[in-house]
């Protein structure tokens, strides 16, 4: 067993369990870690959507189909990224699945090392999909703690008013400002203005994947 910690979770889904032994093979041969199901169903039940991870899956499948999965994923907002494995009458449908937002297809018979690259390359956007959900969970957990008065002081400070004006919009003095600017720096943590701007303006990652 190797000492090295594993590469990322693969996620194979196919009713035939020949392929879904042979890409376990494979992939757990190249040190990622693999975890497999014979339907879609069953992946559903226990797919854990906090974990860096990437799915391999049939197109075609009896119960939920590769498509009908992803589906179902899109509706969860979930950002694991796909790759379809199709037989040659689906190319169709595979490209169907992409313009979904599947990462690529592969038919079989599969050649290894265009489905290793593929791995690779679908884990790291899952890695950087979940850095960015990641950050976007810091951002609102932080913001979560402003009163509603200090929501209001800081979307002005975002908008460029100065102290004076912030307290003639919102009818208080500007010592009160000054208090609650203070206090919108603590609880987010900013030293400084353009730290202020950076956690206010960080961008929302895309609902849909």
């Amino acid at each position: 067993m190797s000492l090295n910690p594993k590469r990322g979770t693969v996620y194979v889904v196919d009713d035939d369990e020949a392929v879904r032994d042979s890409l376990q093979w494979l992939l757990e041969g190249q040190d990622y870690r693999v975890r497999s199901f014979e339907s879609a169903e069953a992946f559903l039940a226990r797919y854990d959507p906090r974990e860096v991870a990437c799915l391999i899956a049939d197109i075609r499948m009896g119960g939920m189909t590769g498509l009908e999965l992803q589906d179902r994923l899109l509706e969860r907002q979930s950002p694991l990224p796909i790759c379809f494995i199709t037989g040659h009458g689906d190319v169709p449908m595979a490209v169907a699945s992409m313009k979904k937002g599947a990462v690529d297809f592969i038919q079989k018979p599969f050649d290894e090392a265009q489905l290793l690259a593929l791995v690779d390359k679908m884990l790291q956007r899952a890695r950087e999909a979940f850095a960015v959900h990641q950050q976007a969970a810091t951002r609102e957990a932080l913001l979560a703690k402003l009163t509603t008065r200090e929501s209001q002081v800081l979307e002005r400070i975002v908008a460029g008013r100065l102290n004076k004006q912030i307290a003639d919009d919102l009818g208080i003095s500007i010592k009160t400002v000054e208090a609650h600017r203070a206090n919108i720096m603590e609880k987010l943590g900013a030293n400084t203005v353009a730290d202020l701007l950076k956690i206010a303006l960080a961008p929302v990652p895309p609902t849909k994947v």
